[in-house]
């Protein structure tokens, strides 16, 4: 069960497809919906405040988001090796337990920390602010925030990023963002990664495009192989032209998520 949204087994609903269902507890949904706005409305306030912190400094932060399993720290190990050079990294760790991603990040040149959730399945803007308070950011760079692997809370919770970068990878499926639309709606850009197993896979690119865009039609969408290189230059091309307060994302009257998470990606 999630602390902090209170997603777990005892809110959940079951339905079978296609069987019309009736909630029969009004009052408690009502009571569940209340809470849960309360909460976000909090996290935003806080999440405004982490944007104009990063703001000020400068720095370039993405809420990198996936699937476990898609690819997001072998995309950031790369990333922080070809464009080190250029601009310093930092990383905040998001897993329910474990060190072992903030010690590959440590090992491929940036300065790491690591949140760990327990329980919980996403990261919030109270744990990014303690997070960028130990790790203290140097001006000018580049911040990636990996969140806990989950395509569901992780769509709610503005961290004060920039943009919202959702990770998929073509093993998962070409129906990937009618699954998750949330999720679809807020990001700012979707990477489909691990394009060097297209020919083992039934993945259709195409298809799986326009189903993002029937959710988000101004999302930017750009296929790579974070294993083999192919397609990466593009990836650094988009962090280049994103500009350091600029958010990109769900706009604020968006009817999936009901609250402020940012304007829509300018293109």
């Amino acid at each position: 069960m999630c602390a902090t949204c209170g997603c777990g087994d005892d809110g959940a609903v079951i339905t079978l497809a296609g069987h019309d269902h009736t909630h029969e507890h009004e009052h408690h949904h009502t009571e569940t919906i209340s809470l849960e706005h309360k909460v976000l409305a909090k996290n935003d306030l806080l999440a405004e405040e982490n944007r104009r912190w990063l703001a000020t400094r400068n720095i370039l932060a993405f809420n990198v988001t996936s699937s476990p399993g898609a690819g997001k720290t072998t995309l950031l190990e790369r990333t922080i090796r070809e464009l080190r050079p250029d601009r310093p990294v930092a990383v905040i760790e998001g897993d329910q337990e474990t060190l072992l991603d903030a010690e590959r990040i440590r090992a491929a040149g940036a300065r790491a920390v690591q949140v760990n959730t327990g329980a919980g399945c996403h990261l919030d803007a109270q744990m990014v602010r303690t997070a960028l308070e130990t790790l203290d950011p140097e001006p000018d760079s580049l911040l990636f925030i990996e969140n806990v692997g989950n395509l569901v809370c992780p769509a709610l919770f503005d961290l004060g990023e920039q943009s919202k970068v959702v990770v998929i990878s073509v093993p998962e499926g070409t129906d990937k963002p009618l699954k998750y639309p949330h999720m679809f709606a807020a990001a700012g850009l979707v990477l489909v990664n691990k394009t060097d197993l297209l020919p083992y896979v039934d993945f259709d690119l195409e298809k799986c495009s326009g189903y993002a865009r029937s959710i988000n039609p101004e999302v930017q969408i750009l296929s790579m192989s974070a294993k083999t290189g192919d397609g990466v230059a593009a990836w650094y091309d988009w962090i280049r032209l994103t500009k350091a307060g600029e958010q990109t994302g769900v706009s604020p009257d968006d009817p999936l998520t009901g609250h402020s998470a940012g304007s829509k990606p300018r293109t």
